[in-house]
């Protein structure tokens, strides 16, 4: 018999189409079954899906079908994070609206997306740019600001002087703007923050209770916090240095065991006192001038080279008053960690030894290891930052660095200067308030008013949302909400004079940080959440499975959490403080570059690829031209080794792609996108197709039974054990040990094809069983190639609203099993046993064994330890 090739250009659709006239994917709170929430992070409509995408959204879809498989009631949504800085560059470089190009994006992507066969509930489908979802977000902005958890204040930016626009850290690359290549300036300008610094040792606290989350991400987050415990003490000024009327210095510091290994101070650009002497001292104030030049990201500023400028200032050294510290400005200090100011210790700091190196300030080495010997240990070009035994610190002389730091604040603390202690222990966070105010048309408005009475007045309930205009103009630099003729003029609310509304709007960050609690009820029109819908007596929330990218680790998900906390504070949510219950970051999509020899990249697409004599040659399929293969890299535009979606769709299939990126690497590392691969896939597809089809007319009739007895025992016991074994896996995330396991129990029942049209009628059911296991279970993988199957086997309806396959526990139990064997306690080698044989047969077969005999050298053993199904232990 012939069999036709399966062919997904005509089944694809069909199924698609057959899912959603069922609406199988439609999530209701009233449905029977234990709720399961699994959420992608949605994707920004940039015009086309990539391989990434192809990748992450398998993945969830996986998790969201096996789940419907197990009898949850699951919801798996999808929205669009849709405002955001390209939108806005591609209406002043295409001269179109924002809107237009976005929504035009979403059409295409979502069409794209719908090709994947994604088990999608698109009824609650949102852009974050629809109004009717950014009205609740101004609610909820007025909501934080009236419980004290949003500030308007002043605050150092990144600005751009050509573009007219803040910067974020990111888009400034080496102190440019990232567009306009002007040299970026840091200004003061006042902005509107979230106070997530009021909440950071609530968020600290909170990675203990996220289990299922990767300890990197954890670690990451908490990092960023980053907690510190440390004195804050107040340095006396040398009179005949210090500025007029300031007297003293006040500085954060987290190892203050270290103070007798000081030799210098630092100061931010912007503190007090680099002001004052800058009055004074020009070329101070061009150092500072240059500092403002430079980026404000962490990043950039421990990156960039350390550099100081001498104030003239001296600090008294607090146990000494005979010793005195200079003060530097140094571009390494910001403003807003700590107090401005730092103790320069370079024997225990890298960054500090870098410094004084430079500047040739004394290197005095104050803690050494303790294997060490305190007369011969140096620092040179090396910090030591661990801990250890104290050194040349007078009577901190011998102490661990713990003994030492307490003994120094007790002291410090038990001086009164001024009228108040000389040092206080303090907690300090590295995390930074949250500033959302962008200077930029195409994101969610601000929805205040500005009035020159009644100051920031909050816009009234009726009169959200505060909608963007829709004839905009970029002709002009900066922010177009600024110069629009009409817009920004409005009656204060407050006394109803003529009034500003603000102009900013907001990171897109914040409308990503809730958008997991929008979907729980996505219709209501009143309030941002339905409090019984989100983690109410119906409610989905947390959610209990969230995918994305590592890129996303701190920001996102921190706003995230911070944002769950605020929505509980201000009754939007009842009590659920951590929104994503377990998390999981997929690794990279990456294909190898290819680039001519006048340094142009060319796509795959373009390459032919040959294998010969353990070399690879790359050319130009149009025009033979030599390529030349680069380094396997992370897919992107830039380097043009992507591969579309669609095309691997229209050639393969999308069961085929999904299977590929499921099977090919461990989910969490990257996967090498290569045509082989695919090729591998696509085999597999069509040997499934192809063997159900050979088995299928042979099973007319045939009710599916496991067999416990014969040959056909064997497939059943493969089938029950790849039940359990595969269930567990996608349990796991573990994909590709799955596929691995499906693998097998193809192969298995490919070795069965001949048995199916046997006259007994055991084989036939056991069979019969299997192969519909196996359906279903690759359903949620390869969904539309398994409903295909299923059809042909004549099964009921859609394999999709089918149960997982039950397992018996029974045969998923190996008759035999590996033991190791032991002589004087050390393992010399393994043999294999049938489970239940008694001691007396395990003892016989332990010494027939080689290496046991060789041992015994024909003596018989002093003792033979048996722990059953466990060891053998010989004794000679």
């Amino acid at each position: 018999m012939t069999i036709e090739r399966y062919n997904p250009r005509t089944s694809e659709p069909k199924w698609q189409k057959a899912w959603d006239a069922a609406k199988l994917f439609e999530s209701r709170s009233d449905a029977p079954g234990e709720k399961y929430y699994v959420l992608e992070m949605f994707p920004y409509p940039s015009g086309r899906i990539h391989m990434g995408h192809v990748r992450n959204y398998a993945m969830g879809d996986v998790v969201a079908r096996y789940k419907h498989a197990k009898g949850f009631n699951v919801l798996h949504p999808m929205g669009w994070d849709a405002f955001g800085l390209p939108a806005e560059n591609a209406a002043r470089d295409n001269r179109v609206n924002p809107r237009d190009w976005t929504y035009a994006n979403i059409e295409t992507m979502k069409g794209q997306l719908k090709t994947m066969g994604l088990s999608l509930d698109w009824a609650r489908e949102f852009a974050t740019c629809d109004p009717s979802y950014y009205r609740h977000q101004q609610k909820m902005f007025l909501d934080f600001w009236k419980a004290g958890l949003v500030e308007r204040r002043n605050a150092k930016v990144n600005w751009d002087p050509v573009d007219m626009t803040v910067l974020a850290n990111e888009q400034v690359i080496d102190g440019r703007g990232w567009r306009s290549g002007a040299p970026v300036e840091q200004r003061d300008l006042t902005q509107w923050f979230f106070k997530i610094t009021s909440m950071a040792q609530e968020l600290l606290d909170g990675l203990e209770a996220l289990p299922r989350w990767p300890d990197k991400v954890k670690l990451m987050q908490s990092n960023w916090i980053g907690r510190s415990e440390g004195l804050q003490i107040r340095w006396k000024l040398d009179p005949a240095s210090a500025p007029d009327e300031e007297s003293e210095l006040e500085v954060y510091t987290t190892r203050p065991d270290t103070i007798f290994g000081a030799s210098f101070m630092a100061i931010a650009a912007d503190h007090r006192l680099a002001k004052k002497v800058a009055e004074k001292n020009p070329q101070l104030a061009t150092f500072i001038n240059e500092i403002k030049r430079s980026g404000t990201s962490a990043a950039e500023i421990e990156t960039a080279e350390k550099r100081g400028f001498d104030t003239g200032i001296r600090v008294v050294h607090p146990f000494d008053q005979n010793w005195t510290l200079p003060v530097y400005v140094a571009n390494f200090v910001l403003m807003d960690y700590g107090t401005g100011a730092l103790l320069g210790c370079p024997s225990g700091d890298q960054r500090d030894l870098d410094f004084a190196n430079k500047y040739d300030l004394p290197v005095v080495p104050v803690v050494m290891p303790e294997d060490a010997d305190a007369a011969t240990f140096q620092i040179t070009e090396e910090a030591f930052t661990d801990d250890g035994v104290m050194i040349n610190s007078r009577f901190l002389d011998g102490m661990t660095t713990a003994e030492a730091f307490n003994e120094v604040a007790q002291r410090l603390s038990g001086v009164i200067m001024g009228g108040r202690p000389r040092a206080s222990r303090k907690v300090q966070f590295r995390l930074r308030d949250w500033l959302i105010s962008r200077q930029r048309y195409w994101g969610c408005p601000i929805p205040v008013v500005h009035c020159d009475d009644c100051g920031a007045v909050a816009v009234t309930a009726d009169q959200l949302p505060v909608r963007l205009p829709d004839d905009v103009s970029f002709d002009r630099p900066g922010n177009p909400l600024d110069h629009h003729p009409t817009w920004k003029h409005v009656a204060c609310p407050n006394c109803g004079k003529d009034a500003r509304r603000d102009t900013d709007t907001m990171d897109t960050f914040v409308d990503s940080s809730w958008y997991f609690a929008r979907f729980t009820d996505p219709w209501n029109e009143a309030q941002p959440t339905d409090l019984a819908y989100v983690d109410g007596p119906m409610g989905w929330l947390p959610v209990n499975q969230y995918i994305g990218g590592i890129e996303h680790a701190i920001l996102h998900l921190l706003y995230s959490r911070f944002f769950a906390r605020a929505m509980k504070v201000t009754g939007h949510l009842n009590s659920v403080e951590e929104p994503f219950q377990g998390l999981f970051t997929q690794g990279l999509v990456v294909h190898e570059t290819y680039r001519l020899d006048n340094g142009a990249w060319v796509t795959p697409a373009e390459v032919k690829v040959e294998e010969a004599n353990d070399r690879r040659r790359a050319s130009m399929i149009n025009s033979g031209e030599d390529v030349t293969i680069g380094p396997i890299e992370k897919m992107s535009k830039s380097k043009k080794n992507v591969v579309d979606p669609d095309d691997i769709i229209a050639s393969y299939g999308a069961d085929t792609a999904r299977w590929f990126m499921l099977s090919d690497s461990p989910p969490e590392r990257d996967v090498i996108w290569t045509g082989a691969g695919v090729e591998g896939a696509h085999r597999f597809v069509q040997r499934v197709w192809r063997l159900v089809s050979e088995i299928a007319p042979a099973m007319a009739g045939v009710r599916p039974a496991p067999a416990r007895v014969g040959d056909a025992a064997k497939v059943s016991k493969a089938t029950h054990k790849a039940v359990k074994a595969v269930g567990e896996d996608i349990e796991r995330l573990g994909f590709n040990k799955a596929v691995a396991r499906l693998y097998e129990l193809v192969n298995v029942l490919s070795s069965q094809v001949a048995g199916a049209s046997s006259a007994d009628a055991a084989p036939r059911a056991a069979l019969r069983e299997a192969v519909e296991a196996l359906v279903r279970m690759i359903a949620p993988m390869v969904p539309h190639l398994a409903e295909e199957c299923w059809a042909a086997l004549g099964g009921d309806g859609l394999v999709a609203n089918l149960p997982w396959p039950d397992f018996d526990p029974a045969l998923v139990v190996d008759d035999e099993i590996v033991v190791p064997v032991q002589i004087n306690g050390k393992k010399c080698g393994d043999m294999t046993i049938a489970r239940e044989a008694d001691q007396a047969v395990v003892e016989e077969a332990a010494l027939a064994l080689d290496f046991v005999r060789k041992a015994l050298n024909g003596a018989p053993p002093r003792r033979v330890i048996i722990v059953p199904r466990r060891i053998v232990n010989v004794v000679p």
